[in-house]
């Protein structure tokens, strides 16, 4: 009988506070865990600055409750996410600024206002990163940038930075503001029309104008889905559309940890990668280098320009052989250029995959083979040839996972390959870079086949039969076997070129 009491004396303090709970409360607690909102709801203030009316503060004030996200659309081409945004307005117009509050069942919300800046202040883009983009207020015309195509400001950029800078365009893993992953080559994308591409900065008006010979390039992966280009070519991870350029705005806002540069319309800095907001990493008044997030696939992208006059290529190096021994354990913060052709977007430096004898190291080279013919790692001497009568053997320690599919055969490239699977081996070769695509015919490959799985294995690769060469300055590593499409991942370590 107690018992009984008591149960029907829970059940009425249960029935008493439910009931006490307010229907707002009981809104806000809902099973999908938000207010939901209409449009004429939303609210928000805004404050000039004491120092220039055209600097204004804007502030959410709308009384939403549970999981909600803001964007801020500022009316120059910049947005923002929190609540408190500020937005700087340099010349005289119109501008409307808009705050949506998304929920997390799709719905949205929605208020905008139509901002009206009476005169213009030239005060607000009188900065170093306005002078250095356009020239300034007195510069009509502007400032032309364009790719630093031959890579004369690699060097600089990677110095000033302290990061792995390889070339004037390049990716790494997303946060890295560097290149670790890839960098072009000097001239390396001259199959394309991207080194005719010019970028102009004007200040009055804050004008950008691009001109194209009628083509864009950028990533497979967002060129359609987000930019909305009418992709008509792929290779690779790259796509080709039609584009025009044509005459756009910028707007530049100087709060973070870089100053962040975004252009309107469909407007990019020559590659588009899902992103039109670039962080400018570095600047001079003739050399730029920006670094923009591509969050579809989790890259950062850093690009160099200079002044258009100033993309001059540069004498000819005459090259003579050297004794120089390389070494690369992918501990440090830079490596060896080794240039990735056709590989797989996650290759790149990464955990030491089994941490025991022979190779205890944290970190190693993961070499992802993609479904390209020819993927590859190459080092190329940019200023000498190989003097292989005292250099002449390759050692690397190499991890050969046994995961992967060696048994399927696969589409290959052409008739003359008679191999179509994966195999676990590594083939080395030696090449002559003055050769360009033809490189192949006077290579000498070596090639260690059937290797032991699932363990770290240290080979050595003799180059000496070779020694009288005078002509090789590049040196290519290659996993899986070439010709066939077969993907596969490999890891290697400890990489030496030496005696």
């Amino acid at each position: 009988m107690k018992n009984i009491i008591k149960q029907r004396s829970w059940m009425l303090l249960l029935l008493f506070t439910i009931a006490a709970c307010s229907p707002q409360e009981m809104d806000d607690y809902a099973l999908d865990g938000m207010t939901r909102l209409t449009d004429d709801q939303v609210s928000f203030t805004q404050t000039a600055s004491t120092a220039s009316d055209n600097v204004l503060t804007f502030t959410n004030t709308t009384p939403v409750s549970g999981v909600h996200t803001l964007v801020w659309s500022l009316g120059d081409g910049s947005t923002g996410k929190s609540e408190s945004v500020t937005a700087t307005y340099p010349f005289a117009g119109e501008y409307t600024v808009s705050l949506t509050i998304h929920t997390p069942d799709g719905g949205k919300a929605t208020k905008s206002v139509v901002v009206v800046i009476a005169d213009d202040d030239y005060s607000l883009v009188d900065t170093p990163v306005y002078r250095n983009l356009t020239g300034g207020p007195e510069d009509a015309d502007g400032k032309t940038w364009v790719f630093d195509q031959y890579n004369n400001f690699t060097s600089e950029v990677a110095d000033a930075l302290g990061k792995d800078i390889r070339g004037h365009l390049g990716l790494s893993p997303l946060g890295s503001y560097s290149q670790e992953w890839w960098g072009a080559g000097p001239n390396e994308k001259s199959a394309w029309t991207m080194y005719d591409m010019t970028f102009t900065f004007i200040q009055n008006g804050v004008q950008f104008r691009m001109v194209t010979l009628g083509e864009g390039y950028g990533r497979k992966a967002s060129s359609e889905s987000v930019g909305g280009f009418s992709v008509t070519n792929v290779d690779g991870d790259d796509a080709t559309f039609p584009f025009d350029g044509g005459n756009f705005n910028f707007s530049i806002s100087e709060g973070g940890t870089y100053p962040s540069l975004t252009l309107s319309g469909n407007a990019f800095m020559g590659y588009y990668c899902g992103n039109q907001t670039y962080e400018i990493i570095y600047q001079t008044e003739e050399v730029m280098a920006l670094r923009v997030e591509n969050t579809v696939e989790s890259q950062d992208w850093v690009f160099i320009y200079c002044l258009e006059e100033l993309n001059v290529e540069p004498p000819a190096v005459v090259k003579v052989p050297k004794a120089i021994p390389l070494a690369e354990d992918f501990e440090g913060e830079t490596f060896l250029n080794f240039v990735q052709e056709d590989m797989g977007s996650v290759s790149g430096v990464f955990d030491n995959p089994l941490p025991l004898p022979i190779n205890t190291s944290d970190k190693v080279y993961r070499y992802w083979k993609s479904g390209g013919f020819y993927s590859n790692l190459a080092f190329t001497a940019a200023e000498y040839k190989f003097d292989l009568t005292t250099q002449n053997k390759v050692r690397v320690k190499v991890f050969i996972p046994s995961f992967n599919d060696y048994a399927t055969e696969h589409a290959v490239a052409g008739d003359w390959i008679a191999n179509k699977k994966l195999l676990p081996q590594l083939a080395v070769k030696l090449q002559d870079s003055d050769m360009g695509g033809n490189a192949w015919q006077t290579q000498t490959e070596i090639v260690k086949a059937n290797l032991e799985m699932n363990k770290w294995v240290e080979l050595e690769f003799d180059f000496s039969g070779v020694a009288e060469r005078i002509d090789y300055d590049r040196i290519v590593i290659q996993f899986g076997a070439e010709g066939h499409a077969g993907p596969g991942f490999f890891y290697f370590d400890d990489f030496t070129f030496a005696e």
